[in-house]
């Protein structure tokens, strides 16, 4: 058998600093590192259980948007529509990222990604109610580009409604907000404080939710009608396109 010595070295990571932050100047460090001939060197532990996380939150985001688009097509009966409703997501994770740039924050693999799968869901409804309440307008006989502003102007309260509920309810864990109940409801003492170990696990996913909510709600409200025009424009271009070419097929003969 092909045994080999392994010697591992594990620490604890101090009081501000990230483990991303001591991996990546680890890495930086080990070409430098001199070491006799046979010998590797392999960052393990958490690094690989952070890869591995990220590799199955990625694919439950593939899974989730192909579900997603699955159940629209169905619904709508087309292929662009459920696109425009898609691309909501997109928004959303360009305020994740923009987010989390501007504030410095570290980004968790594990929260940070359910933090995305769970707002993929959410921005979805604000797009489907805006396509949908659409349908209903050009249905009843009342023209494109005025339906496409209406829509969004009756649909702009419960979005904005269903956006800062979600928000207002997140703030309080993004803070780590604690209250002692118990002592509330005993002795008046409810011995507020922000922080502690709430703020280490869950601040990541109410922070990716909050950025991306916040920046992909008024993305949607403007994107979403104006790609549904121009969708629109193009299908009526290409219908005009085919009808000008049969009327020309038939004239020529």
């Amino acid at each position: 058998m092909n045994l080999k010595r392994v010697i591992t070295i594990n620490s604890n990571v101090i009081t501000g600093f990230t483990a991303n932050e001591v991996i990546a100047s680890v890495e930086k460090a080990i070409p430098s590192f001199n070491k006799p001939e046979g010998v590797d060197i392999k960052i393990t532990g958490e690094q690989e259980d952070q890869k591995e996380s990220s590799e199955f939150l990625s694919m439950a985001m593939l899974l989730a948007l192909c579900l997603i688009a699955f159940i629209l097509i169905a619904q709508f009966n087309s292929i662009s529509k459920p696109v425009i409703i898609i691309s909501s997501v997109f928004f959303s994770l360009i305020g994740v990222l923009l987010g989390f740039t501007a504030t410095q924050m570290p980004i968790s693999i594990i929260m940070t990604g359910m933090g995305l799968v769970a707002l993929a869901g959410i921005v979805v409804r604000n797009g489907i109610l805006l396509v949908e309440f659409t349908d209903v307008l050009l249905a009843e006989g009342m023209r494109p580009r005025e339906a496409m502003i209406q829509a969004a102007k009756a649909r702009i309260t419960p979005v904005l409604l269903t956006a800062a509920s979600t928000i207002l309810g997140l703030i309080p864990l993004a803070f780590g907000f604690n209250i002692d109940f118990v002592g509330l409801f005993t002795r008046f003492e409810p011995h507020i404080f922000f922080g502690g170990d709430n703020v280490s696990f869950f601040g990541p996913l109410s922070w990716t939710i909050v950025y991306g909510l916040t920046f992909a709600t008024f993305l949607t409200l403007v994107m979403v009608p104006a790609m549904y025009h121009i969708i629109y424009a193009y299908k009526i271009w290409q219908k005009r396109l085919v009808y000008r070419f049969r009327y020309k097929s038939m004239k020529s003969k």
